[in-house]
């Protein structure tokens, strides 16, 4: 008979020393790894959205636009982690949890528990989801303006419409291959995103321009950050701006300019090399 192996917690503060500070940062800014396992199409990864007295640590939506919740912790579970990874679902509308396990000596890896929403809300339930459908509307408001800005710059993304999504993407030219603007709380970003279906056929793509990087970063005129995100299914070239986001209306003009004129170089620095591409 084989051996079973053993579900254990993984002492994850050998790898993340701060919850707040580090491991919620790295999965804010790589929630493609989670999304690479549970296969949601989770997007736009946000910290510290508010569920009544609690704090949510992020708080993302899947390709059906509901809301998933991840509650990081790095140490034993206990009720009070429990209790309020109940609440926060409950209050938020989401039907997915997710933690970290490993079984035996194995690496660690994520554990997918879908949870059963209570019949009966909390009092400040209301409060909540009018503050998440508050921050779809902002959204909507910054991408109408972003857009209508855009037009009179550049033709890539004159036929997309504003949505309440984190993101609005045009194509490439090429198959699987877009352009999109994303915009969370305090923080934007513009990328080439790599998405044909295959990791097989997104890394084929991406080292075929990574072979013209010096080029590609000469005609952008300075660094990008290129992600090929090995192991997992999508791949990206992108430039982000920390700092102003979504909920910085004051900055929505400076931060949409910087958006704007990085969109336009990044789409002139790559054409001649989408265009080119044999993968």
């Amino acid at each position: 008979m084989s051996a079973i192996g053993k579900i254990e917690r993984v002492p994850l503060r050998e790898v993340w020393a701060h919850e707040a500070y580090d491991l919620t940062r790295w999965l804010e800014e790589n929630v493609d790894v989670l999304d690479g396992v549970v296969r949601l199409g989770l997007e736009a990864a946000e910290r510290e959205q508010t569920a009544g007295a609690f704090s949510v640590d992020l708080v993302a939506r899947d390709a059906d636009g509901r809301t998933v919740v991840i509650e990081n912790q790095l140490e034993r579970s206990d009720h009070d982690h429990l209790g309020k990874l109940i609440t926060y679902t409950a209050m938020t509308d989401a039907k997915v949890a997710i933690e970290g396990i490993r079984i035996g000596e194995s690496l660690p890896a994520p554990l997918l528990t879908l949870i059963v929403q209570p019949s009966e809300g909390g009092r400040q339930a209301g409060e909540v989801k009018k503050e998440i459908a508050e921050g779809a509307s902002i959204r909507r408001r910054f991408w109408t303006g972003l857009l209508e800005r855009a037009r009179r710059q550049t033709r890539l993304h004159g036929a997309i419409s504003p949505s309440d999504n984190s993101w609005v993407s045009a194509s490439a030219g090429k198959s699987g291959l877009e352009f999109n603007y994303s915009v969370t709380q305090h923080a934007g970003q513009v990328e080439l995103y790599i998405d044909r279906g295959s990791g097989e056929a997104n890394l084929a793509i991406f080292r075929e321009l990574l072979a013209h990087k010096d080029v590609i970063e000469d005609s952008f005129g300075g660094p990008l950050d290129w992600q090929p995100l090995e192991g997992r299914q999508a791949c990206r070239i992108r430039k982000r701006f920390d700092g102003i986001g979504y909920r910085d209306q004051e900055r929505w003009g400076d931060l949409q300019s910087d958006l704007i004129e990085t969109m336009i170089r990044l789409e002139r620095a790559l054409r001649p090399h989408i265009d080119q591409l044999t993968a």
